[in-house]
């Protein structure tokens, strides 16, 4: 008998996004029911981490009613469209690797929608098995280090170890580029990955598509982890102003001392930001990337 014959039609279930792609979703249930599920009508989009309440409609399928209120939300945007990345995490792991390059314009805008969210962010350098590139990777990021964020070096093939007790209590989020080693990863982490995403597919009726969807994963009862698809670019095209300055923790003390209430940050007279980088206490670098930031959403 169908475990999802236990809750009454008439009810809505609870339930959590597991996977998301499209328009279709798996949800799990408190039952640990996984339901193939699409939204009602055209309702505004869900993410995996989501909870929800859906309605079924045959056995194993049923209808997304209500997204329940979001503790966070990330999502990437231009001018043009938007997309949902994961809800209600807590912690953003920016996975980098030496080789192939890493893009630091991709980190500053990770590191802005994390503060956005007011959620804890980690970068993670991994391929550390490669010698020579990881160390001009590290010297690269010790700036983000000396910012107070936690830079960690891993070998995803050999020991993912120094990584645990950093996702312990956290819903976390893995984002990066292409072929910065996040498949490696998550199969380190749980060896029954490769199995659970085989059974997500055939729940989703993607086929193909399954290493193009988010997909959430137990590590222990009060740990879980979401590996997003790679991406090149992270838009902040939803994130106005003065608020995308409040993204870079450093800017934090300056911000409304500038001479000009509507000050931009750029060549204004008067600019306490610009006036702290050529003190020295803001790096130019982050504030270059600010400004590129700035400009793409102008």
């Amino acid at each position: 008998m169908s475990s999802t014959r236990r809750f009454p039609a008439s009810l809505p279930i609870p339930g959590q996004i597991v996977a998301a792609f499209g328009r279709h979703f798996l949800v799990k249930t408190a039952s640990d029911a996984a339901l193939s599920c699409v939204m009602r009508g055209k309702k505004g989009g869900a993410a995996c981490g989501d909870r929800v309440e859906i309605q079924l409609t045959a056995a194993g399928q049923g209808v997304i009613e209500t997204i329940l209120p979001r503790s966070a939300i990330l999502y990437r945007s231009d001018v043009y469209r938007e997309k949902l990345i994961a809800a209600n995490v807590t912690q953003m792991v920016i996975v980098v690797a030496a080789v192939p390059s890493f893009s630091e314009e991709l980190i500053n805008s990770c590191l802005a929608a994390a503060e956005n969210q007011r959620i804890k962010a980690l970068i993670l350098l991994n391929k550390t098995d490669l010698t020579e590139p990881t160390r001009a990777a590290v010297a690269s990021l010790a700036l983000y280090r000396e910012l107070g964020y936690l830079l960690l070096e891993i070998s995803a093939k050999t020991d993912v170890a120094p990584l645990l007790p950093h996702l312990q209590g956290h819903l976390s989020v893995l984002v990066g580029q292409s072929g910065m080693g996040k498949s490696t990863l998550i199969n380190a982490l749980i060896p029954a990955a490769e199995r659970a995403t085989a059974g997500i597919s055939v729940a989703l009726y993607t086929g193909r598509h399954t290493t193009t969807h988010a997909r959430l994963y137990h590590l222990d009862e009060n740990s879980r982890i979401i590996d997003s698809p790679g991406v090149q670019e992270f838009g902040l095209h939803y994130i106005d102003g003065e608020d995308l300055a409040w993204g870079f923790s450093e800017f934090h003390p300056y911000i409304g001392q500038c001479r000009f209430n509507d000050c931009r940050h750029g060549a204004e007279p008067g600019c306490a930001l610009a006036q702290a980088v050529g003190e020295g206490k803001i790096s130019r670098r982050r504030f270059d990337f600010y400004h590129k930031l700035a400009a793409c959403r102008a």
